[in-house]
């Protein structure tokens, strides 16, 4: 008997995760009813709301014993706790299932969760078929990337095992980076203009070979594109970017990171219009980092998708001697790959002219 094939989609709150997950079923369980699905539901709280609506589609195809709900909070922060058991007590099932679909919350960092398929318990007995995005498409033609911002926040605050606190920005492209297909939702309600200036968000973030299918209430994605796509995630780690990985150091064929540690700021006004020259120059994907500018007694905070900058200053910093490391000011970039190259000194000597280029544009040393 060959794996078992599993399929995890991802993507924030209101995205259409569940609708995608209960048509699936219907469909397959009319179409295909050798099938038998497992339903792995990552909703947290006293609701369980996703696990409901799913529950009350009514086919054999997601009876009620073949849901199983995580309720302990983020999923890829409880693989060993929670995941794993779960996955086991899945596969104790006689009949076994032929298809395993796991739904994750909207704070799960998914490179974390497709790790745990390639533990010795999971790998040989289930393959991970595809990961499939959700993506918010009328969120994202409006500049965000989730349409209620206050909701998925008081999904964070009610999670007391999520142990990252990744920006919102930073798990959307986590989210986008590790899909095998990405699925823009709602797209009924949106224009060519803003369909297009929603998938020209996703664009950066999309592995070589990743599609972006439309979806809306009317036109659901069929299954013959969600299924079968025969990924093997598992064991296609490295060509997933993450944010989290090797600290944030992590090499990756389409995305260069660049840090940047250097002293006081003397000119505030200076810094940031030279920032967003180079920004704009160089096509930087993301900036993030903690400024220390001379004579201000806070701390500056600064993250940017794109040319939207956001700054604040977040600590005190008046009682610290200007020659304390705490003073200093660090900056992480992202900017996209465009002379791939396997050799690491060349990698390295590419790297090291833009940084240049970078503290040129920021009057730095």
């Amino acid at each position: 008997m060959g794996k078992i094939c599993a399929t995890i989609v991802t993507g924030f709150l209101g995205a259409g995760k569940t609708s995608l997950v209960e048509r699936l079923v219907r469909r397959a369980s009319k179409n295909s009813p050798e099938q038998r699905f497992a339903l792995l539901i990552n909703e947290f709280g006293v609701c369980g709301i996703d696990k409901e609506i799913l529950q009350s589609c009514g086919l054999d195809g997601c009876a009620r014993g073949e849901i199983v709900e995580l309720a302990n909070g983020c999923i890829c922060c409880t693989v060993a706790d929670d995941f794993l058991p779960a996955m086991e007590g899945i596969l104790r099932r006689t009949p076994q299932p032929t298809h395993i679909v796991i739904e994750t919350s909207g704070l799960a960092l998914p490179k974390p969760l497709v790790k745990a398929f390639a533990w010795p318990d999971i790998e040989n007995r289930v393959t991970v078929d595809g990961v499939i995005a959700l993506a918010d498409g009328l969120a994202l033609a409006s500049g965000g990337v989730v349409g209620d911002e206050q909701a998925l926040q008081a999904q964070r605050e009610a999670d007391d095992a999520l142990n990252h606190e990744s920006p919102i920005e930073e798990l959307f492209e986590e989210q986008i980076a590790c899909a095998d297909l990405v699925v823009l939702s709602k797209c009924d309600l949106l224009s060519a203009d803003e369909r297009a200036r929603a998938e020209a968000r996703l664009k950066p973030w999309l592995r070589k070979g990743v599609n972006v299918v439309g979806s809306s209430l009317d036109q659901p994605v069929p299954n013959e594109l969600l299924l079968g796509l025969q990924s093997a995630a598992e064991h296609d780690l490295d060509s997933r970017y993450s944010h989290h990985d090797d600290g944030g150091e992590h090499e990756h064929d389409d995305f260069r990171t660049i840090t940047l540690r250097f002293g006081e700021i003397e000119n505030y006004a200076n810094f940031h219009a030279g920032l967003e020259e180079a920004i704009a120059e160089h096509s930087l994907l993301r900036v993030n980092g903690f400024l220390a500018h001379k004579g201000k007694p806070m701390r500056e905070c600064v993250q940017g998708v794109g040319l939207r900058l956001a700054k604040h200053f977040d600590k005190d910093l008046a009682e610290t001697p200007a020659t304390d490391a705490s003073r200093a000011s660090l900056l992480v970039v992202i900017a996209q790959n465009e002379q791939k190259n396997d050799d690491r000194a060349s990698r390295d000597a590419v790297d090291a002219q833009l940084a240049s280029q970078i503290r040129a544009k920021l009057r730095i040393n």
